[in-house]
């Protein structure tokens, strides 16, 4: 995974570099420079609620309205709702991301800031806020597409671009993937690099994915059927 890592660490980088350039301001969490923990444990609440049965998400409301959430979790929550744009860069390990940002979206991502009951999608609390995903893989872009022995490559992602992202709210951006890295050689991965500078130059520019709006579903979150007229939910 060496080159994979390697070419992650240039693209975060090169992120840093043309967003700064272009006059914004820009905060990097580097979870494993951090030793960022990514397991969600009873640890992560001063006082739980109901130390006998302790429900995550209503401990992270608690957790939140009280501010006795652990520090670690406090510090990326801020930062998160910091921002406009939210950029994930990684490696794409076993058609997932790696675990420790799976860890860190399962512990910052709390109810009650970023969601809760009809507070999802267009009525998620990142409304406002965009999201973009940059990940390379070691796949050739032919086996993860639509025909490819893979699949559609964001269909692959689905559980984090849309279940995770479009879920609590944020505009999502269509993602930028680097593909067969460990593979290609030396000006390929420079070439990799170009493109994403030319995307990050034209971020205005770059479509969002088709997300759910709860208009289109009634109090049950069933599809609403043609004809039926539409009310407020």
């Amino acid at each position: 995974m060496y080159l994979l890592s390697t070419l992650i660490q240039r693209l975060k980088s090169a992120a840093v570099d043309v967003l700064t350039a272009a006059g914004h301001s820009v905060e990097v969490t580097d979870l494993y420079a951090l030793n960022f923990n990514p397991v969600a444990n009873a640890a992560d609440f001063g006082v739980p609620q109901n130390g006998d049965y302790l429900v995550y998400a209503l401990e992270q409301r608690h957790g939140l309205e009280t501010g006795t959430l652990s520090a670690d979790i406090l510090n990326e929550v801020e930062k998160v709702r910091r921002c406009d744009l939210l950029l994930l860069t990684f490696p794409i390990y076993w058609f997932s991301m790696p675990a420790i940002l799976k860890g860190w979206i399962d512990r910052v991502f709390v109810s009650g800031a970023f969601y809760g009951g009809r507070r999802i999608y267009d009525r998620g609390g990142m409304i406002g806020k965009k999201a973009l995903v940059c990940a390379t893989l070691g796949s050739r872009q032919s086996m993860v597409c639509d025909g490819g022995i893979h699949g559609d490559l964001a269909m692959m992602l689905r559980p984090l671009l849309q279940g995770t992202l479009g879920y609590v709210g944020f505009d999502v951006l269509d993602p930028f993937f680097a593909y067969h890295v460990p593979y290609i050689q030396y000006h390929e991965r420079l070439d990799i690099l170009d493109a994403w500078r030319a995307s990050l130059g034209a971020l205005e520019h770059r479509p969002a994915m088709q997300m759910p709006t709860l208009a289109e579903f009634d109090e049950t979150f069933s599809r609403r059927l043609p004809g039926k007229g539409l009310r407020n939910a």
